[in-house]
């Protein structure tokens, strides 16, 4: 039905322009590299028929494919982001193309040794067959998420070139940011004017999600004194050692790569050094409101106690909400969930409900009022030098938008 040439050639021409996020700033968008993808995409938007196209000074694109029925049909939302994660460089993208995966081990980089194995990643073998797109070993890929505006934007071009196939008004959203916390933040719900929309964020084919963690970023500074190290007795204290002691009182198994599933984490994702003075950058990270809470109580009390052990504030803890579970929000909706698990079954897909071990604009959407799960893009290995998309995944993605357009049409 959807067309594959077309498709990953669309897919490609998004993920070579480096969208990099940065979590530095405090502009939005907070690169100036993700309008090199914004401008051009609402103009392709244009292009296909699209109507009400629009993109705002903060980079938010969004766009209407009106109603083709007479009868009153609730307005669904579609979104996906444009940043990738400043994790792992995005610039000079090479995706390769790998045309019936055989199961074996692939050669991203021969040069640099740099491999895809199946017997690390063993999701590979599920797309046995399959046409995969990979990166190179150098970069991340992007599939994450330019695999979900492909699918949207595939989607609301075939609805377009085929008018027989009924549906309501669509909504159409894309974002900055996501990938450092604030893709929502200045996310015009009013504007946008859908009943619910659908995030296209997930990973394998059949994810359906609408629990996610809450979660929160927290920036531990370590303060020292630098003196010269041949009169230092007494009076040098260096930084990186309390931030040690800090790093190894917090529980151990609590990682994420210890934990799974509800599971909640504490994540050192950055950390930077000298004698005067340490900075920790950790995610906190559970499903469950209350350990959640107890989380953070715990980065605080352990501050405290190392400022108590050295008679001084040598800690300072600075801990910011990112976003929240949206279980809460979409349980009271809960048909939303139940009209995109027929729209798998109705593409030959056994839906995979499951918690989220991460967030997506829609958990924050989901709390400005407009309810919003996520649903598979297919990629694997977000972030990093192994990131690798199945075709044959998005072509169902595509499907499914299609196919849940058409049941609300019903």
């Amino acid at each position: 039905m959807i067309d594959k040439q077309h498709l990953i050639d669309r897919f490609i021409g998004y993920v070579t322009v480096d969208t990099e996020s940065d979590p530095n700033s405090n502009e939005t968008p907070s690169s100036n590299n993700q309008w090199d993808l914004a401008r051009p995409l609402a103009e392709e938007l244009k292009c296909i028929g699209m109507q009400d196209v629009s993109i705002d000074e903060n980079a938010y694109i969004m766009a209407t494919l009106p109603s083709n029925v007479e009868h009153e049909v609730p307005v669904v939302g579609f979104i996906s982001h444009f940043d990738t994660s400043p994790d792992f460089t995005g610039a000079n993208v090479k995706p390769q193309i790998i045309e019936n995966y055989d199961g074996k081990d692939i050669v991203l980089n021969k040069d640099e040794d740099i491999i895809l194995s199946p017997s690390y990643f063993e999701d590979l073998l599920l797309y046995k067959s399959q046409t995969l797109i990979t990166t190179d070993g150098t970069t991340l890929l992007g599939a994450d998420d330019k695999a979900g505006i492909t699918e949207i934007v595939t989607a609301m071009e075939y609805l377009i070139n085929h008018p027989e196939i009924k549906h309501g008004k669509i909504r159409i959203g894309f974002t900055p940011d996501e990938e450092i916390g604030r893709g929502a933040h200045k996310f015009d719900v009013e504007k946008f004017g859908a009943e619910w929309a659908y995030t296209m964020d997930g990973s394998q084919v059949g994810e359906l999600e609408y629990e996610n963690f809450n979660a929160a970023g927290a920036v531990v500074t370590v303060k020292g004194k630098i003196v010269h190290p041949g009169y230092a007795k007494g009076k040098l204290i260096n930084s990186m050692y309390i931030a040690t002691q800090f790093i190894n009182s917090l529980p151990k198994m609590e990682t994420p790569e210890h934990t799974e599933g509800r599971e909640g984490f504490f994540h050192l994702h950055n950390m930077i050094g000298e004698v005067e003075e340490t900075k920790l950058q950790y995610i906190i990270r559970d499903h469950d409101m209350s350990h959640f809470e107890a989380r953070k109580n715990i980065i605080y009390k352990l501050a405290e106690e190392l400022n108590s052990q050295y008679g001084r504030e040598v800690i300072n803890v600075e801990i910011s909400d990112q976003y929240f579970n949206m279980r809460e929000k979409i349980e009271p909706v809960m048909h939303i969930v139940q009209t995109a698990k027929e729209a798998m079954e109705q593409a030959g897909i056994v839906p995979l409900i499951k918690p989220i071990r991460g967030g997506t604009d829609g958990s924050q959407l989901s709390y400005k009022g407009l309810p919003c799960p996520n649903i598979f893009a297919g990629g694997h290995n977000f972030h990093g030098r192994y990131e690798y998309v199945p075709v044959e995944s998005m072509q169902k993605a595509t499907e499914v938008i299609i196919n849940i357009a058409q049941l609300i049409a019903k």
